[in-house]
């Protein structure tokens, strides 16, 4: 009778902490019987029996290691099943897993998520995530997951933009994520065109409905299709250590993405001292959809990381034309407050064979503290974003969004210091700064410089009206322009942004919002030569140009 209540109890249990699940491959059913440690499958759903003196011996050591639940850690038997039967455990009973010392886990294709809700120590444990054969490449390796429940949110049937409170008690502090699916923005320009993304935001609110204003509503809702509250973990949950290893996919070179990683989508985590490497990638591949890849969230930290940048492959883009495909080893999407401190990747941030390392969408607060990386991107949209005492490569900063873009005590070598996303308007609604920065163009090649890059005819309906930053802050900037093409007239603040716009005359059908002021202070050049404003005069002409004191 004892047992009997004892598997109840932990089958309830279970049916809990796995509530985030998504079917019977994410499933683990745990039973406490007498006999040993056992982990088998049945129907689809894997099942661990614990005998109760284990279970007793587990909680009172304070962790469980994967050793326990028949890991070999020998790198060729598939140690998948092992590693999720452990976090299961875990997972029940709050007990954090250690992997064990000088292990190495073999990951096959299996289509199994290893669940995480406990703090996790890799440690110097490898693991081998082979890629060559995947049941599911959209089913992540490892979700690091929340035991709090997301809910609807009735009442709220509009928001307006900077709103400073949200009429709705919560149970604590909560991440609001609201849609209106008949607004569309970001509809994209160029070779990768489309009709655009439903209206959304995300932002944070205490549990009388105040609203964070580090990461405000930055857009007018007028009717709301969808919106939900996701609790935020009090307690940080710590994932360390782990040297993983992805063997490559050798799929066709086409849009369909790898989702073959840590997917994190809990908020208050600790990412530090993880390593990511890639092997056997060839003339072709799938891209992949970031090995860490943050959504969902706030309050999280990458700290101390190796990363790898993946191979660029080509493809046909929805203009039926060749495009390289955007491939990532990070990856954030309805994210807020994301750091990366102390980051850098194995191969050459200045390699163009490898495409640049950060893609982001919907997100707010992004930071880059001591990176040495190729590229930070965010595609539709975020609301401020800082990169500081940090070297970026060859694809350098991209970005459109709001707020202040605050680039500081950084070295820059992509073809610009900033280049806003043409393909997304060019737009930041706000501010930019540049303060204490050397900006080598195109890692130091014979190029004709420009501080900021963009394009927007005035011709497309991107969802909505784009903006240049208001004010530009350029102060303490040295630009290494030694090396340059004849005839070269010296740095521009901004690129050409339309060349059709060549006089008066010429018409925005959907008007582009210029700067108003740029601020110099203390800009120099190796080359000897004055800072332009532009090539363009004529789209430029309004522009006030100051020199600061």
């Amino acid at each position: 009778m004892k047992f009997s209540l004892l598997i109840f109890l932990l089958l309830i249990g279970v049916s809990v902490t796995m509530g985030q699940g998504k079917g019977p491959l994410d499933t683990v059913l745990i039973t406490s019987l007498k006999g040993r440690t056992r982990v088998y499958t049945e129907n689809g759903a894997l099942t661990v029996n614990v005998a109760p003196k284990e279970v007793r011996r587990y909680k009172a050591a304070g962790l469980v290691r994967y050793g326990n639940f028949g890991a070999s850690g020998n790198g060729k038997t598939d140690d998948l099943d092992a590693i999720a039967a452990t976090h299961a455990f875990a997972n029940l009973h709050g007990l954090p897993v250690k992997a064990d010392e000088g292990a190495t886990y073999y990951l096959g294709g299996k289509e199994r998520t290893v669940l995480i809700r406990t703090d996790t120590d890799f440690g110097t444990a490898a693991f081998i995530i082979d890629d060559t054969e995947v049941q599911n490449r959209n089913a992540s390796v490892f979700t690091v997951g929340s035991d709090l429940k997301p809910f609807k949110l009735e009442t709220i049937t509009s928001l307006k933009r900077n709103q400073g409170k949200i009429d709705v008690s919560l149970p604590g502090t909560c991440l609001i994520t609201v849609t209106n699916a008949n607004v569309k923005q970001y509809i994209r320009f160029g070779l990768n065109q489309n009709n655009g993304s439903p209206q959304t935001d995300i932002f944070v609110v205490d549990k009388n409905g105040t609203v964070d204003r580090n990461a405000p509503i930055i857009w007018d809702f007028d009717q709301i299709t969808d919106i939900t509250a996701l609790p935020i973990d009090e307690k940080p949950l710590k994932i360390t250590g782990g040297r993983f290893t992805t063997i490559a996919n050798k799929a066709e070179s086409k849009y369909t993405y790898y989702n073959r990683n840590i997917a994190i989508r809990r908020s208050n985590v600790l990412v530090e001292g993880l390593e990511h490497r890639i092997t056997g990638e060839e003339d072709h591949g799938a891209p992949y959809g970031g090995f860490i890849n943050i959504g969902e969230c706030s309050y999280v930290t990458v700290k101390n990381t190796l990363l790898t940048g993946h191979r660029t492959y080509s493809t046909i883009g929805a203009a039926g034309k060749p495009v390289t495909m955007g491939t990532y080893d990070l990856s954030v999407n309805r994210a807020l407050n994301v750091s990366f401190v102390n980051c850098s990747q194995t191969n050459d941030i200045n390699d163009n064979r490898y495409w640049g390392i950060l893609g982001s969408n919907f997100c707010k607060n992004l930071l880059y503290d001591h990176c040495t990386l190729s590229r930070f991107d965010a595609h539709q949209g975020v609301a401020n974003a800082t990169i500081r005492n940090s070297t970026l490569g060859h694809m350098g900063i991209n970005a459109i969004g709001s707020g202040i873009l605050l680039v500081e005590n950084s070295t820059i070598r992509g073809r610009s210091v900033v280049n806003l996303r043409s393909d997304y308007g060019s737009t930041w609604q706000g501010e930019l700064v540049i303060r204490n920065c050397v900006f080598v163009p195109s890692d130091g090649k014979p190029v004709s410089a420009a501080l900021i890059n963009g394009y927007n005819s005035g011709q497309h309906d991107f969802g909505y009206t784009c903006y240049m930053p208001e004010r530009i802050t350029i102060e303490n900037l040295r630009i290494e322009d030694s090396r340059h093409p004849d005839q070269y007239q010296g740095p521009a603040i901004f690129a050409n942004f339309n060349p059709e716009m060549t006089d008066n005359s010429y018409l925005e059908k959907f008007p582009y919002v210029k700067t108003k002021e740029v601020i110099l202070r203390n800009v120099t050049t190796a080359s000897g030569k004055a800072l332009r404003v532009s090539d363009n005069p004529v789209m430029f002409k309004d522009v006030k140009v100051s020199m600061g004191q």
